[in-house]
């Protein structure tokens, strides 16, 4: 303990000498750029003066105080904003999950509206818009050169009203319109429904009701299918997921970890650093998992993929995800506004930050395009081809009872229906298929060797 003191004693001697010799440079750069600041402040006072005695026509000052502000903080980043007092209120109604618009996430792509992801069951959503679509005009208005807070205050109106918004999107040749209808967008977190043995846990949005609903929506699925036992598995569909709260995150995260991080958030300082670990405790019991991401699965969405593929408790399978690895933090400002601002990267448990790289799936599944109806075209369907059973005089098969025969047409018509979802969704059903595999290869594809071991021992 003495030698610490002596040791700090000597530091702050040595600090005072150093000090001694450096104070005077020290002290004038500081007063030098203090003074510049100051220059600058006096730049913006007299450009804000001219503007409101010589502009071509009268300004309302509050408004043009509001735009200096806004651009101050856009341009540091595209996801640093001021917003209005109306705005705040928007926001805050957003994360409670009720709000009126089009139902679609968007951000700005040097200076152009790009869509992160159109929200499930809206008006954006079912206009058939996709995540990375570009909106360059709404109402025959062009969004170029706006900031993303005045190109979404375009995309708003009364609850009923047809909008027209122009899109450009990879692989058409000329932008098109898309006429959707404004509505109330009421945000179902979690939607849960079962295919065959496998759970599929739909997440759309983190709000403040995620957690909640998943972990009822799980159990409900859970007592549906008379227990654990008779599940093989979980889905976690994150895709089209434009994140959210950062709470919610590590909650849903939390629900499926048994230990470990799950997610820290580094600052400027270390003092704004934080680790968020996982509790005790998984809903599943370790069930193996997939989780589903593609370019619409944002922020939240990535933190969640990211913790559950770093700690080996699930295959992430789509396409790459969004990649934004930054934290707003959204400060309360005098007369009812905020302001949005960037305060930190988020890092998986790994290390990796997803910073405009997003979380590269372990098996990447393209989702195909749906393709355009032709009405002209007649559809063709492929005549089946005949087998034994068809040929006249074949002999009956007497090995199988009548139970046995009726447990494979059920298994032929589970099948068939699978098959029907891989033209409905591929990536679900390919999803679904990895689980399948898992429950036919038994403890063998448990990753963790304690597990696999116990499983066994279980099973003998």
């Amino acid at each position: 303990m003495r030698k610490l003191l002596l040791a700090a004693l000597g530091g702050t001697a040595l600090g005072l000498v150093v000090t001694t010799q450096v104070a005077g440079p020290l002290v004038a750069q500081e007063a030098e750029r203090n003074a510049s600041v100051y220059e600058q402040l006096d730049l913006f006072g007299d450009i804000f003066e001219r503007i409101r005695a010589e502009y071509v026509e009268e300004v309302e000052e509050g408004e043009l105080i509001e735009a200096a502000i806004n651009g101050m903080l856009t341009s540091l980043d595209p996801h640093s904003s001021y917003l209005s007092p109306e705005d705040a209120a928007d926001m805050r109604t957003q994360t409670r999950g009720e709000f009126g618009g089009l139902g679609i996430e968007v951000t700005q792509e040097e200076g152009i509206v790009k869509v992160v992801s159109p929200m499930d069951g809206t008006p954006a959503d079912a206009a058939g818009i996709l995540a990375g679509d570009y909106i360059t005009a709404v109402d025959g208005e062009s969004v170029l050169g706006l900031t993303l807070d005045e190109a979404v205050d375009l995309m708003r109106g009364p609850v009923g009203s047809e909008i027209i918004v122009t899109v450009v999107r990879d692989g058409e040749d000329e932008p098109f319109d898309v006429s959707i209808i404004r509505d109330t967008i009421k945000l179902n977190a979690v939607r849960a429904r079962t295919e065959g043995q496998t759970i599929v846990m739909r997440v759309t949005t983190f709000n403040d009701q995620t957690f909640p609903d998943l972990k009822s929506g799980l159990k409900e699925e859970i007592e549906k299918a008379g227990g654990l036992d008779n599940v093989n598995g979980v889905v976690l569909d994150l895709r089209n997921n434009p994140g959210g709260l950062l709470n919610q995150a590590i909650y849903v995260s939390d629900a499926f970890l048994e230990a470990g991080e799950i997610v820290s958030t580094r600052g400027r300082d270390v003092v704004q650093s934080e680790r968020n670990n996982a509790t005790p405790g998984d809903l599943i019991d370790g069930k193996p998992m997939v989780v589903l991401v593609n370019g619409g699965s944002a922020s939240a969405s990535e933190i969640v993929a990211g913790a559950l593929q770093d700690h080996r408790r699930a295959i992430v399978v789509g396409t790459q995800s969004f990649g934004k690895g930054s934290v707003q933090t959204v400060m309360p400002l005098r007369g009812d506004g905020a302001m949005r601002l960037t305060t930190a990267r988020y890092y998986t448990p790994s290390g990796r930050s997803i910073q405009a790289l997003g979380i590269s799936p372990d098996i990447i599944v393209e989702q195909p395009r749906p393709k355009p109806v032709d009405e002209t075209e007649e559809e063709t369907t492929p005549r089946a081809l005949r087998s034994e059973a068809d040929l006249r005089g074949s002999l009956d098969n007497d090995s199988l009872s009548e139970d046995e025969i009726q447990q494979l047409e059920e298994d032929r018509e589970r099948a068939e229906k699978a098959a029907e979802l891989r033209e409905q969704d591929y990536q679900l059903a390919y999803a679904i298929d990895i689980l399948k595999g898992l429950q036919a290869l038994g403890p063998r594809a448990l990753p963790d060797p304690e597990k696999r071991a116990e499983a066994e021992e279980t099973a003998q």
